[in-house]
């Protein structure tokens, strides 16, 4: 079989949530497309979501590189239309080899090769930066694809996989293929839309939360990349492409203090231009007490920490392994190091009543991080809490799965009453953020009021902020001056990045 070109195309679903906040590239294909190339093969380098392209331009783009196989990635609620990406692939050309990867499809590989098996032909389970050249080396050789570790494929009327690949675990030998991206296209609105990368410096997690599918899909495991070899790639971003902020992909990336800390070093000694996005535990962020002005000489400007509930209860059944109490002191910590600090708190479950979700919005008052996200809990279908939620979930459909529209019906709640709810606890919490701008620093003043330009003109919460507004008679001056702005913004005027529905 003949196999040269390969095009690795992001899906085109959009739900607004990370979305909000700026264009995010999707750097397993950064690495994929490395691997490709290095056993190779040319590659196409396609963010069809990032690019707000639609199936025309699509069609287009396949027709002008005209690739022998077209691969694509899939989390839940994105999985329909990478599946749809797929068949849409294999009517532009019947002969093309189609292939899916990523969280949903390594669970959940019979359930999609069953049904859809006419436009997937191979689905890469776990990572794919060794399945998917041998796979296709495979091909290219006549060869039996069973003898390729980490596969699933529909064959003879049944769903055939193949063992469990190995961990990668020398990650700093990976090539990569940063020249692909289009990195015009990748920004940072918060920051006046500063060039933004997706990096990593370690894969895996070891923790045991049970709605989580990142526990899963590591199988507990944790690797990391030397501390030299993850900041020279920072450097080159920075100088060779303009780089200027960079979100870390990590689940964990302070798991080892000593590595963790060397990181830091590095960064303040090299004096490294890029600020870091990062999410941690709770539990590391405690434990890191006595270096988080490290944290923030080092460039680290924004830290998410999941906190995920507000009740004790909760937080054992989710399998947090934390406290309450411990949330608060990490946020506080967070706070005094004058690093921007981000939460969640995942809402709708069986139990919840509006009196509930009514006292997580005061906690979450009370924990105080800069910015809170009230997400509706999505029932993943492969993650360990599933079961107990299986008799509450409303739909099927997994487009909904993208933590904002609800799935799960709680038992005193309608659908309708949760999703109001839900947007009720965005703007009691921010109406009271906005209220206390003038107790932030002056840097952190001014990113929130970006944040709130953002909130209220490209997120998916814009309605609830609106209507924040119409109610923000004891606003500060300069929240009340900046709504005066965002009133008199013209709508036809263009916008760098496409406006979030």
């Amino acid at each position: 079989m003949k196999i040269k070109k390969v095009a690795l195309i992001t899906p085109p679903y959009h739900s607004g949530v990370v979305e909000s906040a700026g264009t995010w590239l999707n750097v397993g294909f950064v690495y994929i497309a490395g691997a490709l190339r290095a056993q190779g093969f040319e590659v196409d380098y396609y963010d069809a979501m990032s690019l707000w392209h639609k199936w025309p331009d699509i069609r287009k783009r396949i027709e002008a590189f005209q690739p022998d196989v077209v691969a694509t990635t899939a989390f839940t609620a994105s999985i329909v239309d990478a599946v749809k990406l797929l068949r849409f692939a294999k009517e532009i050309n019947p002969g093309v080899v189609t292939v899916l990867g990523n969280v949903h499809a390594t669970f959940c590989y019979e359930e999609i090769l069953k049904a859809d098996h006419d436009a997937v032909d191979y689905i890469v389970r776990g990572e794919g930066e060794v399945t998917l050249p041998t796979l296709l080396n495979c091909l290219k050789a006549g060869d039996d694809p069973q003898n390729v570790p980490g596969l699933a494929y529909y064959r003879d009327g049944t769903v055939s996989a193949t063992p469990k690949a190995p961990f990668i675990h020398d990650l700093d030998s990976l090539p990569t293929a940063w020249d692909l991206v289009e990195w015009p296209i990748y920004s940072y609105r918060a920051k006046n839309n500063a060039r933004l990368a997706i990096v990593s410096s370690s894969r895996g997690c070891q923790q045991k939360c049970s709605f989580c599918s990142q526990q899963l899909f590591w199988a507990q495991t944790w690797r990391a990349r030397s501390p030299e070899n993850f900041i020279t790639e920072l450097e080159m971003l920075n100088q060779k492409y303009g780089v200027e902020v960079a979100m870390l992909a990590d689940e964990i990336p302070t798991f080892d203090r000593e590595r963790w800390e060397r990181i830091l070093d590095l960064m303040i000694e090299r004096r490294v231009g890029v600020k870091l996005l990062m999410e941690t535990r709770v539990d590391d962020i405690l434990r890191d007490a006595d270096i988080m002005d490290k944290y923030r000489r080092a460039g680290v400007e924004h830290i998410y920490v999941g906190v995920e509930a507000g009740s004790q209860e909760t937080l054992d059944l989710f399998k947090k392994d934390t406290l309450v109490e411990q949330s608060k002191a990490a946020i506080d910590l967070i706070n005094n190091a004058d690093i921007v600090s981000e939460t969640s708190f995942v809402l709708g479950m069986p139990e919840d009543t509006p009196e509930s979700i009514a006292a997580t919005i005061e906690l979450a008052k009370h924990y105080n991080p800069d910015m809170a996200f009230f997400l509706a809990i999505a029932p993943w279908p492969y993650a360990e809490l599933y079961p107990q939620l299986e008799e509450y979930v409303a739909t099927k459909d997994y487009r909904k799965y993208n933590l904002v529209e609800p799935v799960i019906k709680p038992r005193n709640m309608t659908l309708k009453d949760l999703e109001r709810e839900l947007g009720r606890a965005s703007q009691k919490f921010y109406m009271h953020k906005f209220q206390n701008l003038d107790k932030l620093t002056p840097w952190k003043r001014e990113f929130m009021l970006a944040v709130f330009d953002i909130l209220v003109n490209n997120s998916y919460l814009a309605g609830q902020m609106r209507d924040m507004m119409k109610e923000g008679k004891e606003m500060p001056p300069e929240v009340k001056a900046l709504i005066r702005d965002i009133k008199g913004h013209k709508s036809g005027a263009p916008h760098p990045i496409a406006p979030i529905p």
